[in-house]
């Protein structure tokens, strides 16, 4: 159960990098193409996605650090904290944006998190 749980977590991670290339270094191209933007609106939003990747970035430095630090229990500390985010971030941006994050985000934190108890 504890390789799900971590198979999970990484793929959170990994999505929340492509989340953060997307906003950032990527969200004149590909980012504007994904959320469905028109240059204009685009070019109106960019500081405010730009300033969002910088936080998504946060979470994938809490989930990196679960995976990386040698104290179990601080990794595992480190993890649900990084996990709980992404999963009220999802929550929060299915409220505000679009109900699919809670499906992108949401689902997969949580399923983490439950595997992640059963181990």
């Amino acid at each position: 159960m504890l390789f799900m749980a971590q198979l999970v977590t990484g793929l959170v991670l990994l999505l929340h990098v492509y989340i953060v290339l997307l906003e950032t270094v990527l969200f004149d191209t590909r980012g504007r193409r994904v959320f469905g933007l028109t240059a204009e609106r685009a070019a109106i939003v960019r500081p405010a996605m730009s300033n969002q990747g910088c936080y998504n970035g946060f979470l994938v430095a809490a989930l990196a650090l679960g995976f990386l630090l040698p104290d179990a229990a601080v990794a595992h500390a480190f993890t649900v904290y990084g996990l709980a985010c992404v999963a009220v971030a999802g929550v929060w941006g299915a409220l505000t944006v679009k109900k699919s994050i809670l499906f992108i985000q949401t689902v997969p934190a949580l399923l983490a998190l439950g595997l992640r108890q059963l181990a």
